[in-house]
């Protein structure tokens, strides 16, 4: 199974993610959408499962605030704010000790990042909205095949995008 994985559109969708996300069977948005038409532009390349952002207004404040998403062999929960994952925010330790998940997904700060902690791998994708903090602009993909997870980060300002970081495998 192939998964987008995108965080922080705020309002733009990059049309390098068509090609970013091409054959994937998911793509997870991990909020900060704060346009409809962003997932609306996202559910043309694969199905979208999003939760909401503090910044997701109007209809898109409907969103969960967290999900719960199979992927194959794998739980994953997604949501917009940790915290970091060693220090995670009170919602997110209420969502985490709801049900034990193999992965988390999550966005709001901007910063691309892939962690392990306590056999949880914790994936931000970082922000692929328009460039704030200095910050590079990137999403993932993450393969999943049984127990096995891989998941690269992209840097979206090239073209095609490219690599950010080496990718990260696990099994859990």
């Amino acid at each position: 199974m192939r998964v987008g994985l995108v965080s922080d559109s705020h309002g733009l969708f990059d049309p390098k993610l068509e090609i970013l996300f091409a054959g994937c069977d998911l793509i997870l948005h991990a909020g900060d959408v704060t346009r409809p038409a962003v997932l609306e532009s996202l559910r043309r390349i694969a199905p979208v499962r999003a939760v909401r952002g503090n910044n997701d207004l109007g209809p898109l404040a409907e969103l969960p605030e967290t999900l719960r998403v199979s992927l194959g062999d794998l739980q994953a929960l997604l949501l917009h704010e940790l915290g970091r994952p060693a220090s995670p925010s009170r919602a997110a330790r209420r969502a985490l000790a709801r049900a034990p998940c193999h992965l988390v997904v999550y966005g709001h700060s901007h910063q691309a990042a892939v962690e392990r902690l306590d056999g949880v791998l914790y994936v931000n994708p970082g922000s692929a909205g328009p460039r704030r903090f200095r910050l590079p602009r990137t999403a993932g993909v993450l393969a999943v095949s049984g127990r096995r997870a891989s998941v690269s980060l992209f840097d979206l300002a090239a073209q095609p995008p490219t690599p950010f970081g080496e990718p990260v495998e696990t099994l859990f």
